[in-house]
């Protein structure tokens, strides 16, 4: 089990790394000017080598406790105590409690509870958790240049690291129990086999598929994957190494999420345009369905039992499911309104669930099919509420799977299924 506090000096190196990352797919957000103050350059140093400075002034705002409490999660400054003060005592004064991103919280029927990870490496980004046949959870480290594995029995963890520049963005399982991950920057697909620590890498046959993103075994085995920047699409057959891709029809798609439906077809969410994509399996053509905005932008999908394709609509605020047999779409809006910002979403119990990540703290919301209702839940990161879920996934005891990746959280959402009828509309 690795250390739970790594060095100051480790991890600086490994800051510097994420800024480099970040700023080499020109994906962070614009910073906003942080005040003047002491400790200011303190802040500029450590905080934003990992994120944007809109980070700190879009956050909930925290005590004295809970700002310590959140950057001990991503940087151990233990040993320099001086500067941990002095960075505390700036964002206490310059960023107290506020209300500017307050979720609207939904009672209901339905109770869960929250069991929680923190692991091993400090400012990893721990993010996608997926559960094993054997009940084991991984993660993605993204930040940290690793994958890792809880046993959630004992709560011991081990982290693997992986080939220099990998930055996974998600892992994924197959029948074999091998673990693959998304190399998101250097354009690779990787295989872990747990038993033997061996890895063995994927390159992508085109300089262009720069970034693979999210990844999922079809019932034949075949690995199929987003590439966002790249506005590709692809496919991996395990038993050959062979690779082939496809880009999208629009330029600009940028394909996030990715499922798989019934028929073995691929279905994937567009978080540059407002449109689905049905893949054809064999000959990899693609399908476009466009949503009724312009401005409807999909970070994910899942795939009901029926075949319903449910989606989160990311830029405006809203629930969708397209019916794949009709072609009829239909919308919800979130609890929290048209800037609540829905990000990751899963079919559970025989309700939709996802997060609405605009909001501070990020909820965990659940909407009834039958009913057409909503229940929604504060997720916690420990004693204080921040960060945002990127991916969840079902458990095969019918739980669910997210993590906190601000401050290195993995956690198991256990629920109290209800006495419903869990078919879906």
């Amino acid at each position: 089990m690795f250390n739970q506090h790594i060095t100051q000096e480790k991890m600086l190196l490994k800051l510097i790394a994420a800024a480099t990352f970040l700023s080499s797919f020109s994906i962070a957000a614009k910073s906003a000017e942080l005040p003047q103050g002491e400790a200011l350059e303190l802040v500029e140093t450590h905080c934003v080598a990992c994120h944007t400075i809109s980070r700190i002034s879009q956050s909930l705002g925290y005590s004295r406790e809970d700002w310590q409490a959140l950057t001990e999660s991503m940087i151990d400054l233990s040993g320099a105590p001086e500067q941990r003060d002095s960075i505390i005592n700036y964002l206490e004064k310059n960023y107290p409690p506020n209300t500017n991103r307050i979720p609207t919280i939904i009672k209901g029927e339905v109770n869960i509870s929250f069991q929680e990870w923190v692991v091993p490496t400090l400012g990893q980004r721990s993010r996608d958790p997926v559960a094993a046949a054997d009940g084991s959870i991984w993660w993605a480290g993204q930040w940290g240049n690793l994958i890792g594995q809880i046993n959630p029995v004992t709560n011991e963890m081990r982290e693997y690291p992986l080939p220099p520049g990998s930055m996974p963005h998600s892992v994924t399982i197959d029948v074999n129990d091998n673990v693959w991950y998304t190399g998101n920057k250097n354009a690779t697909i990787g295989k872990l086999n747990p038993q033997t620590g061996k890895i063995v890498v994927y390159d992508m046959p085109d300089s262009s598929a720069r970034d693979p993103h999210t990844a999922v075994f079809d019932a034949n085995g075949i690995l199929w994957f987003t590439l966002q920047h790249a506005n590709q699409i692809g496919r991996l057959d395990p038993q050959t190494g062979d690779i082939k891709l496809v880009s999208l029809p629009t330029a600009g798609s940028r394909p996030y999420g990715i499922k798989i439906d019934a028929s073995g077809h691929p279905w994937v969410a567009c978080n540059g345009h407002n449109c689905l994509i049905k893949v054809d399996p064999v000959t990899m053509s693609l399908g476009e369905i466009e949503l009724p905005h312009k401005d409807t932008k999909v970070r994910r999908l899942d795939i009901a039992s029926n075949g319903m394709i449910w989606y989160v609509n990311s830029s405006r605020g809203r629930l969708g499911r397209y019916n794949p047999q009709t072609g009829k779409i239909d919308e919800w809006p979130t609890p929290s309104g048209s800037r609540s910002h829905p990000y990751a979403i899963a079919v559970v119990d025989g309700a939709i669930w996802f997060n609405e990540s605009g909001m501070r703290p990020d909820p965990l919301v659940r909407f009834d099919t039958k009913s057409e209702t909503f229940q929604s839940w504060e997720i916690p990161s420990g004693g204080f509420y921040a960060g945002i879920v990127r991916h969840m996934r079902p458990t095969r005891d019918g739980d669910l799977l997210i993590h906190q990746s601000a401050t290195n959280r993995i956690i198991k959402v256990k629920i109290n299924k209800p006495a419903i009828d869990t078919s879906l509309k």
